[in-house]
């Protein structure tokens, strides 16, 4: 596995954790280091990710203005109401694509790979159409998701 794509799975385990618990980054990022394990399951720090910490803590610092793009760009569907990993995904996503000027179809085609990894297949059509309408600044995307 790409060392790129192992760092923003594990961003969006640690902006998961972080958005649920509602603790500071640094708490989350910490607890995260804390859940992985060597190859015998003996716990182990894992040498520190600078990509995922960077990635989390932009995203994480921007989270409000981020979250009023996601919402923007997707019509009928209030963040909260949307599932915290599909969430995530996307603040993930929009994080790296304005603020780390990752080009647009690797961030997209890598926020679907975690749609696809960690959500179900109305998700990475949703996040698919919020990231487009984002990339293109379009208006709005319909959610398949019920509300």
């Amino acid at each position: 596995m790409p060392a790129r794509h192992r760092s923003r799975q594990r961003a969006l385990q640690v902006l998961f954790l972080w958005d649920l618990r509602r603790q500071k980054i640094d708490d989350a990022i910490s607890a995260f280091y804390d859940t992985l394990t060597s190859d015998d399951d003996e716990p182990k720090r894992a040498a520190p990710d600078e990509f995922m910490e960077k990635l989390v803590r932009g995203a994480s610092e921007k989270a409000t203005e981020i979250d009023q793009r996601i919402t923007e760009k997707s019509e009928h569907w209030r963040l909260e109401r949307m599932p915290a990993v599909d969430r995530n995904i996307l603040r993930l996503a929009v994080y790296e694509m304005n603020e780390m000027k990752t080009p647009a179809p690797v961030v997209i085609d890598e926020a679907l790979e975690l749609a696809r990894q960690f959500s179900g297949d109305e998700s990475v059509s949703f996040i698919n159409g919020v990231l487009d309408a984002v990339h293109r600044g379009d208006s709005g995307v319909r959610s398949q998701h019920s509300e």
